[in-house]
């Protein structure tokens, strides 16, 4: 399809979409939108972080919105406050020549009084993180009975933090649903779990670039050397990048923490994310980020979890990842929106064996580079 008027999008919301300059679909949008427009389906979409995949289930939820039915009416559950905070600031530019679709997005870390206030206000969209919004079911500030579509956004991701519990509690509990979607970069078996209790065996699948879900615009390379040289590998490697903006990935907050200090230290403007930092402080450090005081972001792989920022061209694995979808998720934070980027393995003798996995599993090419001396 060349267009959204092509595939049946409302007129008003094509006009919200040109204004952000999304004016041809993607393939996941493309195969999406033309199945989740024509009637109530379960549908399974897989397909790589910064590929489109917010318009792709959000133009088909708004199309089924009842303006003046002031209930919640939609459902969209994703693993992080960041990520659900980008949803609903995309759904409301979506909708500014439509009628009033109103969205409130709902996460831990915030006060649930200031959260239940919000709810009190029309809502027809409701987008949260499992947990918080099981807190407020059981306090009764929200009403889910008269949900229709409910979507599970990143759900590998929110495999990883632990949240299969929650979720099969919140698909048990929404007894109207008439819609199921489920997107994910990558499917392990706690999600085929999910799609096999939940899901219609008719549901709908679509996978966009085949095996392969690591985009296409990112130069997969690796740069063999000891635990001790990586530091000044890394520094050289910032250095040739000049001002360009990019996250280092460690595996534990500990080592986020002494590798901030160390690149800092060299006058690098840096700083680091990790579970034991509170809400605030987070956020001050990613206020930072986004508005390029600072250039570097050393995270874990769960404090990153729904980052989206525009223009990084690079992401480097200062410590590689135990799983193919840790991976795919670091690597998915740079070349997104059709730009290019650049993902940079640093590893150790013992390292190499994971790399290999990665490039089989993957199905992506990895290059080697060489230190400079």
């Amino acid at each position: 399809m060349e267009n959204f008027k092509e595939l049946g999008v409302d007129k008003d919301i094509i006009k919200g979409l040109n204004d952000l300059n999304i004016i041809k679909p993607t393939q996941i949008q493309a195969e999406v939108i033309s199945v989740l427009l024509q009637a109530n389906t379960d549908l399974i979409g897989q397909a790589q972080t910064g590929t489109g995949k917010t318009a792709a289930f959000g133009i088909p939820l708004l199309h089924r919105i009842n303006t003046k039915a002031d209930k919640v009416q939609g459902l969209i559950l994703c693993p992080t406050r960041e990520l659900g905070q980008q949803i609903a600031k995309q759904l409301f530019k979506f909708t500014k020549y439509t009628d009033q679709i109103f969205t409130e997005s709902v996460y831990g870390g915030e006060k649930i009084e200031k959260q239940i206030s919000a709810l009190r206000r029309p809502t027809h969209i409701i987008v949260a993180t499992p947990g918080r919004l099981i807190d407020l079911v059981k306090r009764k500030a929200v009403d889910l009975s008269h949900v229709k579509t409910v979507i599970l956004d990143e759900a590998d991701e929110m495999m990883s933090m632990g949240f299969k519990t929650q979720l099969d509690e919140i698909l048990t509990h929404l007894t109207s649903v008439e819609n199921r979607w489920l997107f994910s970069a990558t499917m392990p078996k706690e999600i085929m779990q999910i799609v096999k209790r939940h899901f219609s065996p008719r549901a709908h699948k679509i996978e966009v670039s085949g095996k392969n879900v690591v985009n296409k615009n990112i130069q997969h390379q690796f740069l063999i050397c000891e635990d001790n040289e990586k530091l000044n590998i890394l520094v050289q490697f910032l250095k040739s990048e000049q001002d360009n903006r990019g996250v280092v990935f460690c595996k534990t907050k500990a080592s986020a923490q002494v590798l901030a200090k160390q690149l800092i230290a060299k006058n690098i403007k840096t700083d680091a994310i990790h579970g034991d930092l509170k809400q605030i402080e987070r956020d001050k450090v990613m206020r930072a980020f986004k508005n390029e005081s600072l250039r570097i972001l050393v995270a874990t792989d769960v404090a990153a979890r729904g980052i989206d920022i525009v223009d990084l061209a690079f992401v480097v694995h200062y410590e590689l990842p135990d799983k193919e979808e840790y991976y795919t998720h670091r690597s998915g934070r740079t070349a997104r929106a059709g730009k290019q980027g650049v993902s940079l393995s640093l590893v150790n003798s013992k390292e190499l064996k994971n790399l290999r996995y990665f490039q089989k599993t993957l199905n992506i090419a990895f290059n080697q580079i060489r230190p400079r001396k």
